[in-house]
């Protein structure tokens, strides 16, 4: 499977409170991209996850669900001092999108239109792709795209990867091993996954590291 995974140590769409203790619980798999939301635990103990997964070579993201200019700078302002590697979601903000253009940070804003929390992404498969190509021409890294959080995620999430050859998270959702194989088969740059694996729908009873093996295990078998 050449999509890469993004593990979130998020459930119900906050950070978990035992995030650093599930984190080194399973540093040592093989999975690069590792995160969370700036929401659930307190900034000193979001430093000391972070810390952690730096201590272990991983590339960090930070995903701030927010929508006011003032509330997406400060999570844009927070993601820098704390050093991650990826900002992502927030909607696009010019001041923003300057501000973090002078930062070693990548930016991978939400597009479409998003709203409300939990969030939902509404608007049409043409005008949520031309938002999209539009924020890509502006300079972001690439897109966040809450496609199953779109009333037909999984067409849009296809119909985008088709018609857009640029970075593209996938997040949320991927729940299942048939998810798994639709994301293999649309061929995004990376998707997200967390609360599929703190409520345990690959292996029941398994707690979370064994759900993520099993994760593992079914991307290998992916061609």
């Amino acid at each position: 499977m050449d999509s890469k995974i993004i593990i979130m140590l998020t459930h119900n769409d906050k950070t978990v409170e035992n995030a650093r203790e599930v984190f080194e619980e399973c540093k040592d798999l093989p999975i690069q991209f590792w995160g969370f939301k700036d929401v659930g635990v307190p900034k000193e103990e979001m430093e000391r996850i972070l810390d952690a997964m730096k201590a272990a070579g991983k590339t960090t993201f930070l995903e701030v669900v927010s929508y006011s200019e003032e509330e997406c700078m400060r999570g844009a302002k927070l993601a820098v001092e704390l050093g991650y590697d990826y900002l992502m979601g927030t909607v696009y903000h010019q001041s923003v999108f300057e501000y973090l253009a002078t930062q070693e940070i990548k930016f991978l804003p939400f597009c479409g239109q998003v709203s409300g929390s939990p969030s939902i992404l509404e608007g049409s498969f043409d005008e949520i792709i031309a938002d999209a190509k539009g924020l890509l021409d502006r300079g972001v890294d690439g897109i966040d795209l809450l496609a199953f959080r779109h009333q037909d995620g999984a067409g849009l999430a296809e119909a985008y990867c088709k018609a857009i050859d640029k970075p593209v998270v996938i997040a949320g959702s991927i729940n299942s091993p048939e998810r798994l194989e639709f994301i293999n088969r649309i061929n995004p740059w990376a998707f997200t996954m967390g609360s599929a694996l703190f409520t345990e729908n690959f292996v029941k009873d398994g707690g979370f590291r064994k759900n993520l093996e099993e994760v593992l295990r079914i991307m290998d078998g992916l061609k």
